[in-house]
């Protein structure tokens, strides 16, 4: 399928209002394109992130193994979340 911008070089990407007002004008094919696009290129891996949390999971472990933190079952955090509904 061609990109549905091809045809409009005069677009501002920087400015994401004026993609939005674009995208909308898009027949409904094109927008789920544009969609699946944007959706794509969220889930790239980000290596700065994924070591951030790798040492955020093993912060949380060494303070459960030294008593700092204590573990909480699934059952009471989704009876947490559950009540919050």
């Amino acid at each position: 399928m061609t990109s549905p911008f091809t045809y409009r070089k005069e677009l501002t990407i920087a400015d994401p209002n004026a993609v939005l007002k674009e995208a909308l004008t898009l027949k409904p094919a094109q927008k789920a394109e544009l969609i699946d696009k944007l959706l794509s290129s969220l889930d790239k891996p980000d290596k700065d992130i994924y070591e951030l949390w790798a040492k955020e999971a093993e912060s949380r472990i060494d303070a459960y193994e030294k008593g700092k933190i204590k573990a909480v079952t699934l059952e009471r955090i989704l009876n947490k979340y559950r009540q919050d509904t």
